[in-house]
């Protein structure tokens, strides 16, 4: 599983480096060092303000994902929401592979929808990576702190 925050920079040609820990996961948990780069799916974060970050699947992870959205309607999606999922996660995807140094180069095109200029973060999120700018995760925190369901029953099953 992925574990923990990194944090790292990004450069202006758009390289950047994968923790070592994180690498370290793909080859030994998931047994490939391959791994699919693309948009995470919307947030809302307060309001009608809507944000992106980037997400690392496993490759074998990934490839699950788009077996399951051939058949989305089992999920309960409409043909819209499908559409919808298949267009935001799946279409940008790009399969990767880090250098000797862990250095990917994210595409312009996923670095403007996320807002990477500079400072970013790695968040382990158990079987894949999210990938925040500085300030889209500081809002995703908050969000988070609003969301946190302090008074639910399940956080004593968890252990909480």
């Amino acid at each position: 599983m992925f574990r923990g925050k990194f944090d790292t920079t990004i450069d202006a040609k758009g390289r950047t480096s994968i923790p070592a820990k994180f690498r370290e996961v793909l080859v030994d948990s998931f047994g490939d060092e391959r791994f699919f780069l693309t948009k995470s799916i919307p947030m809302r974060l307060g309001g009608e303000q809507m944000s992106y970050g980037l997400v690392i699947y496993p490759h074998s992870e990934f490839l699950a994902l788009e077996e399951r959205l051939k058949d989305g309607g089992a999920f309960g999606f409409s043909v819209e929401q499908l559409a919808a999922l298949r267009r935001i996660v799946l279409v940008p995807a790009v399969e990767c592979t880090a250098d000797k140094l862990g250095r990917i180069l994210v595409p312009p095109d996923l670095r403007k929808a996320a807002q990477l200029e500079r400072e970013l973060h790695f968040v382990g999120m158990q079987k894949k990576i999210d990938i925040y700018s500085q300030p889209v995760w500081a809002k995703v925190c908050a969000q988070d702190e609003q969301n946190f369901p302090l008074d639910a029953p399940g956080l004593t099953a968890l252990g909480l």
